[in-house]
């Protein structure tokens, strides 16, 4: 390992579609590793920007928090400019194939660990938000790339298609909200938060019902 462990952020601009309607967005794409080595996560929009920030790292996976488009969009023009594996949950697959038919991904399950730069990435099956949805929590880091799952404020949003309410709570509860209150949350949208600053919110999620 070269140099300190880092988290640095990319925010690309594109479209998310779903269920026949379009949205702009920004997305934040995370970069986590050292002098020498990176993981991607979430490869959207632009993968010339994101290889610009990666700057002659290798990168050593290219993990997708799910498959919504605009969260892997750019995962294939990035792996064949890196020759690194692209990761998904399999639960995600017909999301996948949608944006890239025929084309596979290294299978990600719940409990695997990716080890980068001397930290390990642990990762957590967290569905509601899409069914294949993951986080990955670094604990040396203390941090957590929660996707769509978890933004400061709440819950990802549940109202489209392959999407549940309860099930993204059951998922915020049983998996994120036991993490220590100083893990810093890293979502794919948005501004950084902590655990210990969104837990104190659950009740408040569930009565809005979104």
């Amino acid at each position: 390992m070269t140099g300190t462990t880092r988290i640095d952020r990319v925010v690309t601009s594109g479209t998310f579609s779903l269920d026949g309607a379009t949205w702009e967005v920004d997305n934040n794409v995370w970069i986590i590793g050292d002098d020498d080595d990176v993981v991607v996560v979430d490869a959207a929009h632009d993968a010339e920007a994101i290889q610009e920030a990666v700057a002659g790292r290798r990168v050593t996976a290219i993990v997708c928090t799910h498959a919504h488009d605009d969260h892997i969009n750019a995962a294939a023009a990035l792996a064949s400019a890196t020759k690194a594996p692209v990761k998904l949950h399999p639960a995600d697959d017909e999301l996948w194939q949608r944006v890239y038919p025929g084309t596979t991904y290294q299978p990600l399950a719940d409990g695997d660990e990716i080890d980068v730069a001397g930290i390990t990435l642990k990762v957590l099956h967290t569905p509601g938000h899409a069914p294949g949805a993951v986080c990955l929590h670094a604990p040396e880091l203390s941090a957590l790339f929660s996707g769509d799952t978890l933004f400061q404020g709440g819950p990802g949003a549940t109202g489209r298609s392959f999407s549940s309410f309860p099930t993204i709570i059951d998922s915020i509860t049983d998996r994120l909200l036991t993490l220590p209150p100083d893990t810093v949350v890293h979502p794919g949208h948005g501004d950084t938060t902590t655990i210990g600053a969104e837990a104190p919110h659950r009740q408040e999620w569930i009565d809005r019902g979104h």
